[in-house]
């Protein structure tokens, strides 16, 4: 079992740009920045000691410093594009922080700003579970609703439809009999550093996973998926009152 981490960094990356839902990353969500329940939930995690908000925009720069996170350097346009990749701006991340702060990071916690109803048990869920094993991310998932091995088709190239994977489809048309499978969600990445500046795919490593409860799992990226955990958010106040 690995020993505990001396310096958790958590980090949350929000671009100004945004196709699904505009200014979506600081749009009011339960009275609130949307940014800002990434930011609260960071803060309240035992584990992390600190929280760095990586962006283009000042605008989001300062909202995040209003609500208790840092910002020391701003994101590069180059990657904050819809088509740059997110681990870029990790791989940025971790490089600007040492320069910054003179210290190494020895977990990296990433916290999304789409994933507003996550809970401080998830994340340290996620923390716990690098901890306690050998691995280099630990990524978050849900119970997939649909299974490629079962109910999920494609097209051939006569363009008939069939299964997206179909090795069982001989032996069984159950769906009990299928592999069980996961969708992935932005609740929670916790990585290695390391592990993040020398790859070139956060899944060719040693991953691990944590499940979450879909009620906690919506992953904001359209003006339904707002809507949709927006209602969430209310029931559950409703339900505290």
């Amino acid at each position: 079992m690995p020993g505990k981490n001396k310096n958790v960094v958590g980090f949350i990356f929000a671009r100004s740009g945004s196709k699904g839902i505009i200014d979506k990353n600081i749009k009011l969500f339960d009275k609130i920045p949307l940014i800002a329940h990434s930011i609260n939930i960071g803060m309240k995690c035992p584990s992390i000691d600190q929280i760095i908000v990586s962006t283009d925009c000042q605008k989001i720069a300062e909202i995040a410093t209003e609500y208790g996170a840092e910002v020391p350097f701003i994101r590069p346009k180059e990657l904050a594009q819809d088509s740059s990749k997110e681990l870029d701006a990790w791989k940025h991340s971790i490089k600007e922080y040492k320069k910054h702060y003179d210290k190494n990071i020895d977990l990296f916690v990433s916290l999304p700003p789409t994933a507003p109803l996550r809970s401080v048990e998830d994340v340290e869920n996620c923390i716990n579970e690098y901890n306690e094993n050998s691995c280099d991310i630990v990524i978050t998932v849900k119970e997939a609703k649909n299974n490629p091995y079962f109910n999920m088709v494609k097209k051939n190239s006569l363009g008939f439809s069939e299964l997206v994977i179909s090795e069982i489809k001989k032996s069984s048309s159950r769906r009990q009999d299928a592999p069980e499978v996961f969708d992935m969600t932005t609740v929670a990445y916790v990585a290695n550093p390391k592990y993040i500046l020398n790859s070139s795919n956060i899944l060719n490593g040693k991953v691990r996973s944590v499940l979450i409860p879909d009620i906690r799992a919506v992953d904001i990226d359209n003006i339904i998926d707002f809507k949709f955990a927006k209602f969430l958010r209310e029931q559950t106040n409703n339900e505290k009152n």
